[in-house]
């Protein structure tokens, strides 16, 4: 399988938020469409804090994944996180996410990005293994902490 996978611009946002809101819908988190579109817009427009890439078609995308980085001295220079990354229903199972993953992860290595992380929900089996044939590890000494600002 080979999925369309192009870095989104500010024309990509009317096909973008949809497919974000039904991913939020999906997980529960508590976003308006505003909130969504102010933290979209800025990503976009080629803020260097993070990019998003549209799978599928442009026209009429079956999902999308949104990467922020960062920097880690432990690991040598930039890394980067996956902070959403979406498949719409009907068109899962079929690697999209798989391809997008492993599409992404190339290139940013190419580009000097030392290490790709996620955060995954501990009950969720099948998104775990999704994520291990993409070559993910659980790194059992560390565990992801947040403090809301």
């Amino acid at each position: 399988m080979t999925t369309a996978i192009h870095l989104a611009t500010l024309d990509d946002a009317p096909r973008l938020l949809p497919l974000i809101a039904a991913f939020h819908s999906e997980y529960g988190l508590d976003l308006d469409d505003t909130a969504r579109e102010a933290a979209l817009l800025p990503l976009l427009q080629g803020s260097p804090l993070g990019a998003v890439w549209l799978l599928g078609l442009a026209k009429a995308p079956t999902g999308y994944v949104i990467i922020t980085f960062g920097w880690s001295m432990e690991l040598g220079g930039m890394d980067a996180f996956v902070d959403e990354l979406y498949v719409r229903p009907k068109v899962r199972k079929r690697g999209i996410a798989s391809e997008a993953l492993t599409t992404i992860s190339h290139s940013l290595g190419e580009v000097g990005v030392k290490a790709l992380h996620l955060e995954v929900d501990k009950s969720d089996e099948a998104t775990q293994r999704l994520y291990r044939r993409a070559r993910f590890e659980a790194r059992d000494r560390f565990s992801l902490m947040t403090r809301m600002l």
